[in-house]
């Protein structure tokens, strides 16, 4: 399976090379407030608000992008900044997408080896105004104590009306030093405007040193 994927990739990008060649680069940026960080399950921001923003560039099926937030994990750490990249395609009516990102944080204590990158491959299908998807995460030198891991998740997203999206997911993460856990979440967006939409969003995960959290968020896109 994994080498039909690589194939039909390569195909799509060698016959979408002479349109991206003469296509021009597309440009977006987000920017949004959220009452907690959740990463995972877990908060980044010890419970905090947080603001996040972002940049992505496309060309073609290629992009690459930057994004940010403040985080609190108790010491000197400031803030998260990851950059990121990869390929999205579409076989047989399944979204596919496999890409890289680099999770940096600044002031982060000496040693303490919260730097990693991480690899992922992606695939979705709507049928109607459902959409299902699945999603693989690996790191070969995960945050903090941990080296390889692994994170496995599930999604669904339901349009039940114009403007509005109920979606959740369920993923399992793998570690080799600290403990593996599961986690999920379940929430509701609303559309206020073309550019502007608020989440709220129900997470837990199965680490009794964890506390279920309700979040809610406000994101502008343009």
């Amino acid at each position: 399976m994994r080498l039909v994927l690589a194939c039909a990739s390569a195909l799509a990008v060698f016959g979408a090379g002479e349109v991206q060649a003469q296509a021009k680069p597309e440009v977006a940026f987000n920017l949004g407030v959220v009452s907690d960080y959740v990463f995972r399950g877990a908060s980044q921001t010890g419970g905090d608000a947080a603001l996040q923003g972002g940049v992505d560039v496309s060309l073609g099926g290629f992009y690459a992008g930057s994004w940010a937030s403040n985080v609190d994990f108790g010491d000197d750490t400031d803030a998260e900044v990851d950059l990121y990249g990869g390929y999205r395609t579409e076989v047989a009516g399944y979204n596919l997408e496999f890409g890289a990102g680099g999770y940096f944080y600044v002031n982060a204590p000496s040693g303490s080896d919260y730097n990693y990158v991480e690899f992922k491959a992606l695939a979705s299908r709507a049928v109607g105004p459902v959409t299902v998807g699945a999603a693989v995460y690996h790191s070969f030198d995960y945050f903090g104590v941990d080296d390889k891991a692994s994170y496995v998740e599930a999604n669904i997203a339901f349009v039940p009306a114009e403007r509005w999206s109920i979606s959740g997911a369920v993923g399992h993460q793998w570690l080799d030093v600290s403990s593996d856990y599961a986690a999920w979440n379940l929430g509701a967006t609303y559309a206020l405007t073309d550019h502007l939409a608020v989440d709220v969003r129900y997470h837990d995960l199965d680490n009794p040193q964890a506390d279920a959290r309700v979040t809610a968020g406000l994101k502008a896109s343009f």
